[in-house]
């Protein structure tokens, strides 16, 4: 591989200086400029200290304490943003922490695609309606999915709207974590309607009894739950760094540390398009010191990764970075065992997490983009089989999912069918799970938590503020 030096002073635009790929191209570069000056005199969206929390949390799932559950929409939208969607989203990754968390034994950290998760890669710059071919639906932040060339062409101005929206979300979900909604003695109340003929929520129901069960139990011990403990949960925000400028003009210097923090989001992934070493993405997340993701894919080799590792995290600080592997039910038996074993040789302090979306994505017979529910599930449990098996831990998962009622992933414990994708497909992007099919997958994730638990005599070491 060609050396790639990173010597000199880092700063917000050197990535500027390199190489950048899944970038828009803006037709008008100084009204570009104009919105990147206007986003950087905003207010932040998030603060160093969270990220610092987020960070101590993550090197903790590194050293096998507690578990990562990361998932939320593929790509946010203007047209969807709502109370009713930002709440049901959260009921159901409530109950899925829940259900993963009872299993584990070991506190599970949420944290949701959401709050920045506006721009998408695309594997093709253009696409094809008919005889016309247009440029390529990137996100709501970049263009409108809406099918004319006027929609799809990126404009800048809409990085302000995705700025406002997310800080309406942000405003929203700390209102909902810390303002009692998350108390786990509302651990009934998280069920949706229409989950409630599902295969799964009578198990649901029967933890939920427990957990109130031990709750009354711990009260009349004389237990205080007035405080913090159970009536407040930590929620932290990630989203793919794939939009540049807009990161650019929302990192800042941490008054406490002298650090850069990017203050988009508490965490930021590079995606498997955008993690070339001599790149600009890469070039931007190593100066920040936000906890960072990298996507590995089918593509990436043990060496490369390495290199990776040492651009991104050189200090090689435990819960700094986290692998998020995407390789497909058919290869992550091939791809996945040299990732871990040359991390392993060489010392390397990262999380694990399995992304079983993107790699098992299919094409119906009636034309859906769509992913198989047994897919899913089967990479998810390769995931976990191989890390038994080398030594290592799972550390956690990333999942594209929602609150909602959707028909986009076939399959699942009350199974979508091919012929149902149209009834409710509503992603622009990739298909997501579904709130019940979310809780199955849940629930057959916290099988494989609980017989690797049950396998392993060392018992978890809680940390104070887990919540």
């Amino acid at each position: 591989m060609e050396k790639y030096s990173v010597s000199g002073r880092w700063t917000p635009d050197k990535w500027r200086m390199r190489p950048v790929a899944q970038m828009p191209e803006y037709a008008d570069a100084a009204k570009l400029r104009d919105v990147e000056r206007e986003l950087l005199s905003f207010p932040p969206l998030v603060f160093a200290g969270e990220a610092r929390e987020l960070a101590a949390k993550l090197g903790c799932v590194s050293r096998g304490e507690a578990f990562l559950l990361q998932g939320g929409d593929c790509a946010e939208s203007f047209a969807e943003h709502g109370a009713d969607n930002i709440r049901d989203f959260l009921r159901i990754f409530l109950e899925m922490a829940v259900v993963l968390t009872y299993a584990a034994a070991s506190p599970v950290i949420k944290v949701g695609r959401i709050a920045g998760q506006f721009a998408k890669p695309r594997s093709s710059a253009f696409e094809r309606f008919g005889d016309v071919e247009l440029p390529s639906y990137r996100g709501d932040i970049i263009n409108d999915a809406t099918p004319t060339m006027a929609a799809r062409t990126p404009d800048p101005q809409r990085q302000i709207r995705a700025y406002r929206q997310s800080a309406a979300t942000l405003n929203f979900l700390r209102a909902l974590s810390y303002g009692g909604y998350a108390n786990l003695e509302n651990v009934h109340r998280w069920t949706l309607d229409f989950v409630k003929d599902s295969p799964q929520y009578r198990r649901y129901l029967d933890l939920a009894d427990r957990i109130s069960e031990a709750l009354d139990f711990m009260r009349a011990c004389g237990l205080d739950f007035r405080g913090e403990l159970l009536r407040a949960t930590s929620f932290y925000t990630s989203h793919e760094a794939l939009l540049l400028g807009y990161e650019q003009a929302l990192t800042r210097v941490d008054s406490t540390s002298g650090d850069w923090y990017c203050t988009s989001g508490h965490m930021l992934w590079i995606g498997d398009r955008t993690r070339q070493v001599d790149h600009g993405h890469v070039e931007f997340c190593r100066g920040i010191k936000n906890p960072l993701g990298v996507k590995c894919g089918p593509s990436l080799k043990p060496d490369e990764l390495i290199k990776l590792i040492d651009l991104l995290n050189p200090k090689n600080e435990a819960g700094r970075l986290t692998l998020i592997c995407r390789f497909g039910a058919d290869k992550v038996g091939d791809r996945l065992p040299p990732l871990i074993r040359a991390v392993s040789r060489e010392g390397k302090a990262v999380v694990w997490s399995c992304d079983p979306m993107h790699g098992n994505t299919i094409t119906s017979a009636r034309g859906h983009k769509t992913r198989p529910f047994d897919r899913i599930l089967e990479e998810a449990t390769s995931f976990f089989h191989i890390h038994a098996a080398e030594g290592t831990y799972p550390g956690g998962v990333h999942l594209e999912m929602t609150g909602k009622n959707v028909t986009e992933c076939t399959g699942g414990g009350r199974p979508i069918r091919d012929q149902d994708l149209n009834d409710r497909y509503h992603s622009f992007c990739d298909p997501r799970l579904n709130a019940e099919q979310s809780i199955d997958l849940a629930f057959l994730l916290a099988e494989l938590l609980k017989e690797r638990r049950l396998h392993n005599h060392r018992s978890p070491q809680h940390f104070a503020g887990m919540s």
